[in-house]
């Protein structure tokens, strides 16, 4: 009785054990087929250009001082009219010259008075150039002395700006190559991995920026050619 009760006892012990083996080894191939498909690789991707700025800014702020009102701000309009002249001699239409604000100070009513007041009120103007023509500006930087012999005197100075707005004509074809140069970085990680790439997971576009084409110990809008760039970040599955 019981050798007849011992068979089944063994045959189920045996049966149990088959299971647990079986199940054993399907729990090992999920987690194999997960580190598998976990398995990615991350890259980035670069695309750069120099372009050409298509706007030029040209501010040229001068000013008048002296005890008489009237007398400075008559100082002020000759200049005026000698700024215009040369930039009419420039080349540059009525709708690209602009004047900007007007400020008139007066020292006796400042509340906090300089020690030494050498004139009273003074008066600064500014005229603001703004033009597509970009070669114009610069050769016009280059002639401003003109104005210095008509006895204008500019004050803070600081060149051009010079902008590229047309960032939407370039973004698509950036873009295209900055993906374009991540694959190629993933497809060689692959390569030396021993791998093959699979789709991709996911993907960030950086923001682009606009830097002066010498990027070193220059201002970037003083500069007329700007290097534009973008970053691209992209995750492949790898199989």
């Amino acid at each position: 009785m019981a050798d007849n009760l011992l068979v089944p006892a063994v045959v189920a012990s045996a049966l149990l054990a088959v299971g647990v083996a079986a199940g054993g080894a399907f729990v090992g191939n999920g987690v194999e087929n997960a580190r598998v498909g976990d398995r990615s690789v991350t890259v980035r991707g670069l695309s750069e250009r120099i372009v050409k700025s298509d706007l030029a800014v040209l501010p040229l702020r001068f000013a008048a001082a002296g005890d008489e009102l009237t007398a400075v701000q008559a100082d002020v309009d000759a200049d005026l009219a000698a700024v215009r002249r040369f930039l009419a001699a420039q080349g540059y239409t009525n709708a690209e010259v602009d004047l900007g604000r007007l400020e008139v100070t007066d020292q006796y009513a400042r509340e906090y008075q300089p020690q030494d007041i050498r004139a009273r009120y003074r008066v600064a103007q500014t005229v603001i150039v703004r033009t597509a023509n970009v070669d114009r500006v610069q050769a016009t930087t280059r002639s401003l002395d003109q104005l210095l012999r008509q006895g204008v005197v500019l004050q803070d100075f600081n060149g051009p700006s010079y902008l590229f707005t047309k960032l939407n004509d370039v973004r698509p074809a950036m873009i295209a190559e900055a993906t374009a140069s991540a694959r190629t970085g993933a497809e060689q990680f692959a390569r030396d991995s021993g791998t093959k790439l699979g789709p991709i997971r996911s993907a960030t576009q950086g923001s682009f920026e606009i830097l002066g084409r010498d990027e070193v110990g220059y201002e970037p809008n003083s500069q007329m050619f700007k290097k534009v760039r973008v970053v691209t970040t992209v995750n492949y599955r790898l199989r």
